[in-house]
C-alpha cells in the first residue's frame, strides 16, 4: 500500500488508511504525500463529490494545513468520520465552540459517541465554560472512565483550575492507559520542565513523538531542551522537523539560525576549567578555614558564609559590623591574599544584580519591581536563562543591558526579542535600550 494507492482510490478513507497516511507523514514519504495531496484536489463547494472532499481535507488535516481542511470539511453534511476531522480541524484553528457543535453532530451521525463527547467537552472547557465541561464529562463517566482521553481531559479541568498536583494524576493515568497518548505526556512533560526537572521532560517529549500525530510544540520544546544541554545536531534536527512540516514556522526557523550561529563559537576549554577552579574556591565555607572566634562569630552575624561572600564586601561595611575591628579584617586580609583573593574584589557583581530603584517609586511600581519573572510567561529558553543569569524579578531583570543578556549561554536575539516584548506590555524597557 503506498499514498498515491490510497488517495487514488474511491472514497471514503478507512481508519487503517488513514493511520498509513499518518504514519507517512513522519517519513520520507512525506513529500509524495504532498504531492498526492495537491494532485487530488478539487474545488470545495457545496455540489462538489462529499468523499474526495472527506479525502483531501482529512490529508490537509494531517499535513497541519487547517485553513486548506476547512475549506473541504466545512462542506460535509452526513458522514461521520468527516465531520469529525472538522471539528479537529476547528480545534487547530482555536474555533472551539464551532468544534463542539461538530463534535456532536458527528456522534448524531454515527462517529464514535463517547470519543466525541469526551473531545467536545473539551471544546467546552477551552471557551472558559470549566463547569460545563467537567459535567459533560460526569455525564458519560460510567462508559468513558476506562477511556485515556476521559483522564486527559479531566486532567486538563484540573489544570485549568490550577490545582497542578490533581491535574498529573490524571495524566500520568492516561499515560498509564495509553503509552502513546501525545496531549498527556506533552502535559507532563512541559510541567517537569517548569519545575526543572528537565531530563524527565526528555524523555517525557520523546516519548510524545514516537507514534504520530506530532505536536509543533513538542518538537520546539524538546528542541529547545537539547540545546540547553548542549545537544546541538539533536536541536537543529527538531527545529528542521518542523520546518518540514511547517516551512514557515517563525519560531523555528530562528531557533535554527541561534543553532548556527551557536556552532560557530569558540569554545575555550582551559578558562571553562579555570572558572570552574574559581567556582569550586569561592563557594568553600569560611568555616573550613582557621579564624579567630572573634571573627567567625561576626562573620556569621552578617550573614558571610563563603569566601565568594568576602569577595563582594567592601572593607568598610566590614568594619561597620559589631565588634568586628581591624584585627579582624587584617586576618580576613591574610585568608583571602592566601588564596589570591582580596575583599570586595568582585563587588561589581553584586551591583550587576542588585537592582538599584528610586526612593519615589509608589508602592504599586514597588510592587511590580518585586513582581517575579515568572510571572512573565517566558519560553523554556528564555526562563532557563534568567536563571542561569540569577534573575528573579522583574527589577533585576530591568537593570540589565541587551549585551548583558545576550552574553549568557543560549540566549539568542529570539529570546531577547521576546523579553522585550513581554516588558513592553508592562511599559517596561532593559537598562539602555
Amino acid at each position: 500500500m503506498t499514498v498515491a494507492e490510497i488517495l487514488e482510490a474511491a472514497p471514503p478513507l478507512t481508519n487503517t488508511q488513514i493511520e498509513f497516511l499518518r504514519e507517512a507523514i513522519c517519513g520520507p514519504q512525506v513529500i509524495e504525500f504532498r504531492a498526492e495531496t495537491r494532485k487530488n484536489e478539487i474545488e470545495p463547494s457545496e455540489t462538489a463529490p462529499e468523499g474526495v472532499m472527506i479525502k483531501v481535507g482529512i490529508c490537509h488535516y494531517l499535513l497541519a494545513e487547517h485553513q486548506e481542511a476547512d475549506e473541504f470539511l466545512k462542506y460535509v453534511k452526513s458522514d461521520g468520520v468527516g465531520i469529525y476531522y472538522h471539528a479537529l480541524v476547528l480545534t487547530a484553528l482555536d474555533r472551539h465552540e464551532d468544534a463542539a457543535a461538530r463534535f456532536e453532530q458527528a456522534a448524531a451521525a454515527g462517529h464514535d459517541n463517547i470519543d466525541c463527547t469526551l473531545l467536545r467537552a473539551g471544546s467546552i472547557r477551552a471557551t472558559g465554560r470549566i463547569d460545563d465541561a467537567e459535567g459533560v464529562l460526569r455525564s458519560i463517566a460510567s462508559s468513558a472512565a476506562s477511556r485515556a482521553e476521559y483522564s486527559f481531559q479531566m486532567g486538563c479541568i484540573w489544570a485549568d483550575r490550577g490545582d497542578a498536583l490533581t491535574a498529573v494524576e490524571y495524566f500520568e493515568r492516561a499515560v498509564d492507559m495509553d503509552p502513546h497518548h501525545s496531549r498527556a505526556l506533552f502535559w507532563l512533560a512541559a510541567e517537569n520542565a517548569l519545575r526543572g526537572n528537565d531530563d524527565e521532560a526528555i524523555r517525557l517529549y520523546e516519548q510524545s513523538l514516537s507514534k504520530p500525530p506530532h505536536y509543533t510544540g513538542a518538537i520546539l520544546n524538546l528542541g529547545l531542551l537539547y540545546e540547553d544541554r548542549e545537544n546541538y545536531k539533536a536541536a537543529a534536527y527538531c527545529f528542521k522537523k518542523v520546518l518540514d512540516v511547517d516551512p514557515l514556522n517563525e519560531r523555528a526557523r530562528l531557533y535554527l539560525r541561534d543553532i548556527e550561529a551557536t556552532q560557530d563559537m569558540y569554545y575555550d576549554e582551559d578558562s571553562a576549567r579555570q572558572e570552574a577552579r574559581m567556582k569550586q574556591l569561592l563557594g568553600r565555607p569560611v568555616t573550613d578555614f582557621e579564624l579567630s572566634v572573634r571573627s567567625r562569630n561576626c562573620l556569621e552575624t552578617m550573614n558571610i558564609m563563603t569566601l565568594g561572600d568576602l569577595t563582594e564586601i567592601s572593607e568598610q561595611e566590614l568594619l561597620a559590623g559589631k565588634n568586628f575591628g581591624e584585627t579582624s579584617l587584617t586576618e580576613i586580609r591574610e585568608l583571602l591574599s592566601a588564596h589570591n583573593l582580596s575583599i570586595g574584589q568582585h563587588m561589581h557583581k553584586v551591583h550587576a544584580r542588585e537592582p538599584v530603584f528610586e526612593a519615589n517609586l509608589s508602592p504599586e511600581e514597588q510592587a511590580l519591581m518585586n513582581t517575579s519573572v515568572a510571572e512573565l510567561n517566558l519560553s523554556v529558553r528564555a526562563r532557563k536563562c534568567m536563571t542561569r543569569l540569577g534573575i528573579s524579578t522583574i527589577g533585576a531583570l530591568i537593570q540589565r543591558t541587551p549585551d548583558e543578556l545576550l552574553s549568557s549561554r543560549n540566549f539568542g536575539v529570539t529570546s531577547l526579542n521576546e523579553i522585550r516584548a513581554r516588558l513592553a506590555d508592562m511599559s517596561l524597557k532593559l537598562r539602555n535600550d
